[in-house]
C-alpha cells in the first residue's frame, strides 16, 4: 500500500515537472521572469503588509500613551540606553539602518533579519518618550529586511536580492504611508539619483498595492490631507511657484547639513553611543521645556494644522532642532516625515507672502523639501498627487523641481549614490559630489578621470 502511495505522488510530481517545463516553454524568457517575481512579489506585500499594519498601531500606541503621560519625556535618556543596549546585544552598528537597505539594493550586503525587530522596538521607545522623530525610515528598514529574508530564504542570486530589497522597501513604505504609487517609484529612485531601476518596476507596484492593501484591512488607514485653494497654471502663478520651490531647495539643503552637524557635534562631543544617546535626551527634554510638546514625536497634528494655514512661525526651525538633537544621538525612527513638518511649515509662513493661499504652499513646500532631502523628484510629484488628491498637480510639479535642481548634493542618506549632475549630462559618483559641484561652479564640467 505504501509502495503504492509513494509511485502515484511520484508520478504526480513528474507530471506536474512536465507541464512546468511546457509552461516554461511557452512564456518565453520575459513570461518566466514575470511569473517569477509577480509570485515573489506576492510573497513579499504578504509578509510586509502586516508588519507594516503593526508597527503603525504601535507608534500609534506609543504616541497616545506619551501625550497621555506627559512625564515619560523625562524616560528619554533610559530608552536611549536601552536602545544602544539591545544594538550592541545583537551587533548592529549603527550604519545598519536606512543607509544599510539603500547599500543592499545598489550593491550585494547581507541584511539581518534581527533588523526588523530592533528597529520596530527602538521606533516604539522613541516616539513613546518624545523623542523627534518620523516612521517611514523605520518602514524602509522592516520592508527590506523582510524581503531580504524571502530572498534567501528561496536562494535569489545577488541580482536579484536587490530588486528583493526594493520589493520590500516600496511594501513597507506603501503600507504605513498608503502611498503605494510614491511608494513604488521611490524604492527605485532613492539609491542612485538619475538613473532608475526599472527591472524592478512589476514586483515593487505589486508589492506595494498587495501591502497597502493589507494594511487597509488591519485597521492602518492611508495618510491623506485636504488642500484649500490651489493654483492655476499661469506666467504669475508660475514665477511664484518657481521662488517658493527655491527656497525650499535651500531650505532642504539646510535640513540635511544640519542633521550632518548634529552628528559631528555628537561624535566629537561625545564619543561613546551610550554617552550620545544620554546628551541627546538631556538637550531633547531641555528643547521640550523651552519651547513646548509640538515638536516630540512625528508632528502629524503640527502638518494638519499647516495644510488648514495654521502653522506658527519659525516651527520648521524648532523641528530642525528637535529632529537633529534626537536622531543623531541614536535614537530611532526617519527623517522624512520631520521634512514634512519643517515643509509644510515654512510653506504656509512663506506662501501668503508670495500672493499664494497658506494651505496650497504648505502641500508644495511639504513635497518640495521632501524631494530636496531625498533627491527623488518623480516620487515628490506622485507623493503630492496621492496626499492631495491630485490638486494642482502641475504647479505642485514645477515647484519640486526647482527644488531638486537647487538642493544641491546634500542629502539625508550617505549610501545614496547621485549618479548623474542635476544641471549637466555628466556622470558623477558619490565621493566626488562635493569636488564636482566646486569644478561645475567654475565651468569646469567635464568630469576627471575617476568621475568616467
Amino acid at each position: 500500500m505504501l509502495e503504492t502511495v509513494k509511485e502515484t505522488y511520484a508520478d504526480l510530481l513528474g507530471e506536474l515537472l512536465r507541464l512546468w517545463r511546457r509552461f516554461q516553454l511557452y512564456l518565453g524568457r520575459e513570461g518566466q521572469a514575470f511569473v517569477r517575481w509577480l509570485v515573489i512579489a506576492l510573497v513579499v506585500g504578504c509578509v510586509v503588509g502586516p508588519a507594516g499594519a503593526a508597527f503603525h498601531h504601535a507608534v500609534e500606541w506609543a504616541t497616545r500613551t506619551r501625550l497621555a503621560h506627559p512625564w515619560l519625556l523625562f524616560c528619554l535618556p533610559l530608552a536611549g540606553l536601552v536602545i544602544v543596549g539591545l544594538y550592541q546585544l545583537f551587533d548592529m552598528s549603527d550604519d545598519a539602518g536606512t543607509d544599510g537597505v539603500l547599500e543592499s539594493a545598489r550593491e550585494p550586503r547581507y541584511l539581518r533579519l534581527t533588523m526588523v525587530p530592533l528597529i520596530f522596538i527602538a521606533t516604539t521607545l522613541t516616539h513613546l518618550c518624545g523623542g523627534s522623530a518620523g516612521r517611514e525610515g523605520a518602514a524602509l528598514q522592516i520592508g527590506g529586511g523582510l524581503s531580504a529574508a524571502v530572498g534567501r530564504f528561496i536562494k535569489l542570486d545577488e541580482q536579484d536580492e536587490r530588486i528583493a530589497t526594493m520589493t520590500g522597501m516600496a511594501a513597507g513604505f506603501s503600507a504605513l504611508f498608503g502611498t503605494p504609487l510614491a511608494a513604488s517609484v521611490f524604492a527605485m529612485e532613492v539609491e542612485s539619483v538619475g538613473m532608475m531601476q526599472y527591472s524592478a518596476i512589476v514586483p515593487c507596484f505589486v508589492s506595494s498595492m498587495l501591502s497597502n492593501l493589507i494594511a487597509r484591512r488591519l485597521g492602518c488607514p492611508g495618510t491623506r490631507f485636504l488642500v484649500h485653494g490651489g493654483a492655476v497654471v499661469s506666467p504669475d502663478s508660475m514665477a511664484k511657484l518657481i521662488v517658493l520651490g527655491a527656497l525650499c531647495g535651500m531650505l532642504a539643503n539646510l535640513f540635511c547639513r544640519s542633521m550632518h552637524g548634529f552628528r559631528m557635534l555628537y561624535q566629537r562631543c561625545c564619543g561613546r553611543r551610550w554617552t550620545r544617546v544620554l546628551a541627546g535626551g538631556v538637550l531633547v527634554i531641555v528643547l521640550t521645556l523651552l519651547f513646548g510638546t509640538d515638536y516630540n514625536g512625528a508632528g502629524m497634528n503640527i502638518i494638519a494644522q499647516a495644510l488648514e494655514g495654521r502653522a506658527a512661525p519659525w516651527s520648521f526651525v524648532l523641528k530642525i532642532l528637535f529632529t537633529g538633537a534626537t536622531l543623531a544621538a541614536g535614537y530611532k525612527g526617519g527623517e522624512i516625515v520631520p521634512s514634512f513638518f519643517v515643509g509644510a511649515a515654512f510653506g504656509c509662513l512663506i506662501g501668503p507672502s508670495l500672493g499664494l493661499s497658506a494651505s496650497f504652499s504648505a502641500a508644495v513646500g511639504m513635497v518640495s523639501v521632501f524631494c530636496g532631502v531625498t533627491n527623488s523628484p518623480l516620487t515628490s510629484i506622485l507623493l503630492g498627487y496621492e496626499l492631495f488628491s491630485g490638486v494642482s498637480v502641475a504647479p505642485l510639479a514645477l515647484a519640486v523641481a526647482v527644488s531638486y535642481m537647487l538642493s544641491g548634493y546634500t542629502g539625508l542618506y550617505h549610501e545614496q549614490k547621485i549618479v548623474y549632475s542635476k544641471t549637466k549630462t555628466v556622470l558623477i559618483d558619490k565621493t566626488g559630489h562635493e569636488e564636482y559641484f566646486g569644478r561645475e561652479r567654475r565651468g569646469e564640467f567635464a568630469p576627471s578621470p575617476r568621475h568616467r
